[in-house]
């Protein structure tokens, strides 16, 4: 494309050029455009027009012969373009779904984007543009536990019960340790993020020990009160729950949640709950622990301070603990349990 026209400005066609081309509240596109005319009627070349408004010169070559053909009304427009690959037959679209989500040949597990490409004929973006609008991953895999508990619904009204509708004058305790947490020093520094390259840590380290978190997470808070201990047996527990005793005022009646691990039903720990009346236990059905809030207290600390951390010692790490939790503490909101148990008994009847 080369320059065919020389522009000629009369002084209405100025006029309403300037006035769009220092209209604020127009299009860029159009702003550029007529910037590109005005220049062209100050008998500038190419080369400085391009310069001055920030385009290419074929660009301006364009505009030049589209206001030569249509005036100030064609720069307002785009031409229409032809239209592009025509869409996927219906049958492909369904061939590609029915196949993604069918046993695949052979001895592999599950189909790749590939794979269903070159069983259907068509490209692989085209492919993954079906799997993405019709929200289907079969690279993704996820895991569950159904709980053979004989009393399930039970315990998750129990449970759900205090949840959405603690009691009064009362206080509701989700109660678990978080065990064999190492204390690993990483062999090099970590590289920190950049522009174009995440955050980098070496794959080597060096253990130095492990420790264990005891946690009680207040329901109605959202604070937690944590112990870190060297082991997780009965004994260390009645410590931690000796710990919550002196920290919960008194008067206040103490419901409990906790999972079905042996340490919590130890006959000692029984005895203790026979000494202190104001302590009830709330036992969560077996495999199914999700169902204990202050599992998500611990998937926070795992995730925003224990999986990239480096300790050079188990002090350092329940130093570190500690300064998480107190952190935790100190922006705590109360906990909020939505699904109804009703919703959840018969969600996980549906589970093969």
């Amino acid at each position: 494309m080369a320059q065919t026209v020389c522009v000629l400005l009369d002084e209405a066609a100025t006029a309403r050029l300037t006035a769009l081309a220092t209209d604020r509240s127009c299009p860029l596109k159009h702003i550029l455009r007529a910037r590109i005319v005005l220049l062209s009627g100050e008998r500038l070349t190419v080369q400085e027009i391009a310069r001055q408004a920030g385009v290419s010169r074929p660009a301006v070559w364009r505009w030049q012969q589209r206001y030569a053909e249509e005036g100030v009304e064609g720069l307002l427009r785009d031409k229409t373009r032809p239209p592009g690959k025509e869409p996927l037959p219906a049958g492909t679209v369904a061939q590609v779904l029915a196949l993604t989500c069918s046993e695949p040949p052979g001895a592999v597990t599950h189909w790749t984007g590939r794979a269903v490409a070159e069983a259907t004929g068509i490209a692989l973006r085209s492919v993954q543009r079906i799997w993405q609008a019709n929200r289907l991953q079969p690279h993704r895999i996820r895991t569950f536990k159904r709980s053979h508990d004989p009393a399930f619904a039970e315990k998750v009204e129990d449970v759900v019960g205090l949840y959405m509708d603690p009691p009064a004058h009362a206080v509701v305790l989700s109660l678990d340790e978080k065990s064999q947490i190492q204390a690993l020093e990483r062999t090099r520094p970590d590289l920190p993020v950049a522009p174009g390259h995440p955050a980098a840590q070496t794959h080597d380290y060096t253990r130095h020990g492990t420790t264990t978190l005891f946690a009680a997470f207040d329901v109605l808070h959202g604070t937690v009160i944590g112990r870190c201990m060297q082991r997780h047996r009965h004994g260390e527990f009645i410590r931690f729950l000796n710990a919550v005793e002196a920290a919960v005022p008194t008067g206040k009646v103490i419901h409990a949640i906790l999972d079905n691990y042996a340490t919590h039903k130890h006959p000692k720990v029984r005895a203790w709950l026979a000494r202190h009346p104001r302590w009830t236990f709330h036992f969560t059905p077996t495999s199914a622990s999700w169902l204990n809030a202050v599992e998500g207290f611990f998937s926070a600390l795992t995730r925003r301070r224990l999986r990239r951390g480096t300790f050079t010692g188990v002090v350092d790490l329940q130093a570190a603990i500690k300064r998480y939790i107190a952190e935790h503490n100190s922006r705590a909101r109360p906990f909020t349990w939505t699904k109804p148990a009703a919703q959840i008994v018969s969600a996980v009847a549906r589970l093969p």
